[in-house]
């Protein structure tokens, strides 16, 4: 696979989700409060509630159902009730393009 523009970097809201699908796979795209873009599986691990209808503080999305909230960095959880992680992709930005290959996960130490 290669990577698929998702959006233009210019039409993500600063500390706001939007979801996205890229071969059927939905991820949460969130431009952060310091302008760096993350990608991570847009489906809590706790219930099937779309995360990118969540609120973003920080490096943080939290589930809007049940309150987990999860690492943009890692996609780990960093309360409970989740206590899977989601996955983290890699984020290339072209110009204002933001491409997202789903293949390709993003190494987290």
């Amino acid at each position: 696979m290669s990577a698929t523009r998702v959006c233009a970097l210019s039409e993500l809201e600063q500390d706001t989700a939007r979801r996205v699908e890229v071969d059927g796979v939905p991820m949460a795209v969130v431009l952060d409060g310091n302008g760096e873009v993350h990608a991570i599986g847009d489906t809590c691990t706790h219930g099937d509630i779309s995360l990118s209808e969540g609120f973003v503080e920080g490096d943080t999305l939290e589930c809007w159902a049940h309150g987990s909230a999860f690492s943009l960095s890692t996609g780990r959880p960093l309360n409970l009730p989740a206590y899977e992680p989601v996955p983290v992709y890699a984020v290339t930005i072209d110009g204002d393009d933001v491409l997202i290959d789903p293949a390709v996960r993003k190494e987290v130490n």
